[in-house]
């Protein structure tokens, strides 16, 4: 029986002792982020689409003032050609 092959099997498969500490040349790096210039313009276009109001009262308010004045009339013939034209009839 060889006993020698086996220690230096063992050695092998060792786990590695460090004695001391070791100095590295420690590198200092960081991460980097870089936005092209079409993703500064969708998230500009974003933020502006964020900060516009949902409705524009500018359209609704005269409509509205109609409605609640009893002053809105609807043609029921444009209001048929539409919801036909709108289903495809």
């Amino acid at each position: 029986m060889r006993i020698e092959a086996y220690n230096q099997i063992g050695q092998i498969y060792a786990p590695k002792k460090t004695y001391g500490t070791q100095k590295t040349n420690s590198v200092s790096r960081t991460d980097q982020v870089q936005i092209s210039s079409l993703g500064k313009d969708i998230q500009t276009l974003k933020q502006a689409v964020a900060n516009a109001p949902d409705v524009r009262s500018e359209l609704t308010e005269p409509l509205k003032a109609r409605v609640n004045s009893g002053n809105y009339d609807v043609s029921t013939d444009d209001f048929a050609s539409k919801l036909m034209a709108a289903y495809g009839m």
